[in-house]
């Protein structure tokens, strides 16, 4: 879905969102609601901020492709297949890799990593979601 309002999303612009969304304040704020209208419309004056002209819907569609590109080529590669990629692969890995570490494959340090408190919190997360 690359039309959003008619307009494409320059690259800037795309980099400029997920730079936004990796503000783990963004983040948490996202994780924990599905009525999401007041966090988009936080994140378009940030990118208004910057010169770039969304509003919050296109924000979230934006958001929500993005998103879920990421998780259909991430899968894919969890499979075996590694010939889906897309632009900004790395940058989306950086901020939701975290949360798909939990349902399949855990590297063997990833869970000493953690701090005690996530493990518990874990469980109580995936039941909302």
């Amino acid at each position: 879905v690359a039309n959003e309002g008619g307009k494409h999303w320059t690259v800037n612009e795309v980099r400029a969102l997920i730079r936004i969304w990796s503000d783990k304040n963004i983040q948490q704020q996202l994780e924990g609601t599905v009525r999401n209208k007041r966090i988009f419309e936080q994140v378009a004056a940030r990118l208004q901020k910057l010169g770039i002209d969304r509003d919050w819907k296109q924000c979230r569609t934006k958001y929500k492709n993005l998103k879920h590109e990421y998780k259909s080529i991430k899968s894919a590669q969890d499979s075996g297949s590694t010939t889906k990629s897309m632009k900004f692969f790395n940058e989306l890995d950086a901020i939701l890799g975290h949360s798909n570490m939990e349902q399949g494959s855990k590297s063997d340090n990833d869970e000493s990593e953690r701090p005690p408190e996530w493990t518990e919190a874990k469980s109580e997360k995936d039941s909302i979601g």
